[in-house]
């Protein structure tokens, strides 16, 4: 089905209001909500630690508050983090449907290598994953980009990485009514740690969608 890509307080900007689409608009899913875009934060937890956030698209076509979990790191990080030297860090930024299927989503994974108050080396890598229908159509990857602003012998390093989607299927023939640009910022210091930071900017939603964002 797929493609092959804090603090407690999350700030919600409305690009578009909050309204439901009105009869008049070319809406092909009367549930469908407004543009949003959506910022969330987080402190990178200690190592073998997760810490992730949640937010879901309510009946009233408003962002609900902010859920923050803290718990274990996954498997997968915890195999990363016995068999790598220095730092590493994982982040995820993916939204979901009201059905919880994955629809779109933007992963980094960092290491960072210290030294005398420096970062001697760093570097972090960008991967996207979608969801196609059976019939071929559904989420496509449109654009992506990713960049450090340092790789050697650094102060601190700043890494993005951007990544737009476009969708085309059942729920929208046109392809022009949904469009998810998922964005994921790490900045990776000399002392061991680091800090997350996701947007997401949402052309439409549809009521019970849900971002979720997190670092490991």
């Amino acid at each position: 089905m797929s493609i092959a890509a804090v603090s407690a307080v999350s700030l919600v900007a409305f690009l578009g209001g909050t309204s439901v689409a009105t009869a008049q608009e070319p809406d092909p899913a009367p549930k469908s909500c407004d543009g949003v875009r959506l910022t969330g934060e987080l402190p990178v937890p200690a190592p073998g630690q997760a810490v992730s956030g949640q937010i879901t698209i309510g009946a009233d076509c408003k962002p609900e508050p902010v859920s923050v979990q803290h718990g274990p790191a996954s498997a997968r990080s915890a195999r990363t983090a016995a068999t790598a030297a220095g730092h590493q860090l994982r982040g995820w930024n993916e939204m979901y449907d009201c059905c919880n299927i994955r629809m779109t989503g933007l992963y980094t994974a960092s290491s960072w290598d210290t030294a005398n108050g420096r970062v001697t080396t760093a570097g972090t890598t960008a991967t996207q994953e979608w969801n196609r229908e059976p019939w071929d159509a559904g989420w496509s990857l449109t654009s992506q980009t990713a960049k450090d602003d340092c790789v050697t012998d650094c102060a601190e390093v700043n890494s993005e990485a951007h990544a737009d989607f476009a969708y085309q299927g059942v729920f929208d023939p046109t392809g022009d009514w949904y469009n998810n640009t998922h964005h994921s910022f790490v900045q990776l210091k000399a002392d061991g740690t680091a800090s997350c930071r996701f947007d997401v900017e949402l052309r439409h939603t549809f009521v019970g969608w849900n971002w979720r964002y997190g670092c490991e």
